[in-house]
């Protein structure tokens, strides 16, 4: 670290040049002294600090002063000296001095203790009370000496200290606050560098607008920037690591000539389930998997020939079809049921769609279960489309998401035949791990909505993607809004 005078910004010299008078200063001292204020003093000492040019230590004292029972005890005097002077008055049964007022109930058992401690009374038969004498207490001297003023523990005599020792015994009485003292002063190293200092002209610490058009930057030496100061971290707003991975994931498909389409997150059970060839008792249709509009249905939002269609391939394949169970609406279970209305709609001869929207699952949430994630899913569609091209596709994809080992193992879903489960390494783990589902669209599906080229698609959790992107066991993390985590996540993964 540069300790060289010509690196030192101006407000360090004139912290040097301040202190080059004393042996020690405070904070407060030392701005005065500079003419800082309090922020560019502590910003400076800080920059000095760093630079083995200063040293810079803290010492605490502890602060006593009276509580509110304490005051009311200055003013009023403490119960027992109370106690005393009603007895003095002729109250010589303890009935007599709570009658009298001098002394509350809740008092008398620190009044007879404190009394007697301090041999002020003694008991005679029947309880009668008798003065002694009296003379003032520890506790008394403490009280006089805190009422004037708050004073350092260190300050106070023996029996001062005694005295406060037994009044922090009693609720409400002293209040003890740490006030904490930096003194600062310059090392030899600091000391060394001061005649350079001294000589040098006063520098302009900012280029201003009265400096150029006055003409005065002609004969201004402006101070010099030390690149090697440390600087505060800076926080500065910006957007979710997921947001980042979605954006990117939208940059890829649009490359491979894809195009973006959306739809609603409510869905008719028609388009969410029917029209995929899920049957309707299928359990994926149950209350326990699937979140359920409560009590709505609405007309199925397809054409009659499109219904009848699908109805007769239910009947056909699973012995029957109701249009009330289809007419349910759900908060959709994936975002085909947008892909595929698409699709019935524009019945195009060539097409690349992608979509990436939030869906909705009635499971349990757990380390790797939401009941909302975003699913992302990409379909193509051609005269000749074939599964190799869907397995291309699916290795461009992933190649340009920065993962290169991939595979495909063969499984079953109720929508594509054949049907293809994607597997990536990981390196980090040293496995293989699931990611997207794939497949060609059964022509169950395809024929009732007049689709007559094989569709090829793929999809599944965006949320998995970025696990793995940044190394995370639990998806919840994704969405804890933890700072720490989202702050070292760098904007470029690399």
């Amino acid at each position: 670290m540069s300790s060289d005078a010509t690196a030192l910004h101006p407000i360090e010299r004139s912290i040097l040049k301040a202190l080059a008078q004393r042996e020690q200063a405070s904070l407060e001292g030392l701005a005065g002294a500079a003419g800082l204020s309090a922020d560019q003093a502590r910003r400076g000492v800080e920059w000095l600090k760093f630079k083995c040019l200063i040293t810079v230590s803290e010492s605490s004292t502890f602060v006593v002063s009276l509580d509110a029972e304490g005051k009311d005890a200055a003013q009023f005097g403490l119960p027992e000296r109370r106690l005393v002077r009603a007895v003095r008055e002729g109250k010589d049964t303890m009935a007599k001095v709570l009658a009298s007022g001098m002394l509350r109930t809740d008092e008398v058992n620190a009044a007879v203790a404190g009394a007697r401690r301090n041999q002020w009374i003694k008991f005679g038969d029947g309880g009668t009370i008798t003065p002694t004498q009296a003379s003032q207490s520890p506790e008394e001297l403490a009280l006089a000496r805190l009422a004037r003023a708050s004073a350092d523990e260190s300050h106070l005599t023996d029996q001062e200290k005694a005295g406060l020792a037994l009044l922090k015994k009693r609720p409400g009485y002293i209040a003890t606050s740490e006030q904490k003292k930096t003194r600062i002063s310059i090392t030899d190293a600091g000391r060394a560098i001061l005649p350079t200092i001294e000589a040098e002209k006063a520098q302009e610490r900012r280029l201003s607008p009265d400096i150029i058009t006055s003409g005065r930057w002609k004969n201004v030496e402006l101070s010099t920037l030390d690149v090697e100061a440390p600087a505060p971290a800076v926080f500065a707003g910006r957007r979710h690591p997921l947001v980042d991975i979605i954006e990117e994931i939208k940059e890829i498909f649009v490359g491979l000539g894809f195009s973006e389409i959306d739809g609603p997150i409510v869905q008719s059970g028609f388009w969410n389930f029917d029209a995929l060839f899920t049957p309707q008792d299928h359990p994926a249709r149950e209350m326990q998997d699937t979140f359920y509009i409560s009590g709505q249905r609405q007309a199925i939002p397809a054409s009659k020939e499109q219904i009848a269609r699908v109805s007769a391939v239910h009947k056909g394949g699973w012995g029957g079809w109701d249009s009330k169970e289809a007419g349910r609406l759900v908060l959709r279970t994936h975002t085909t049921p947008v892909t595929l209305q698409h699709l019935a709609s524009q019945s195009p001869e060539s097409a690349r769609l992608f979509s990436i929207g939030r869906v909705f699952r009635n499971e349990k949430v757990s380390y790797k279960h939401l009941v909302e994630f975003h699913q992302v899913e990409g379909v193509a569609t051609a005269p000749r489309a074939s599964l190799r091209d869907l397995m291309g596709l699916q290795k461009e994809f992933y190649a340009r998401m920065g993962i290169k080992k991939v595979k495909f193992w063969p499984t079953f879903f109720p929508y594509t035949e054949p049907s293809l489960q994607s597997m990536v390494y990981n390196d980090k783990l040293e496995k293989w791990v699931e990611l997207f589902g794939m497949g060609i669209f059964r022509p169950e599906v395809t024929k009732p909505l007049g689709i007559k080229n094989p569709v090829l698609a793929w999809g599944g959790g965006l949320e998995r993607i970025a696990m793995l992107r940044f190394g995370l066991d639990d998806v919840r993390d994704l969405y804890g809004n933890k700072l720490s985590w989202l702050r070292s996540v760098p904007r470029c993964q690399l």
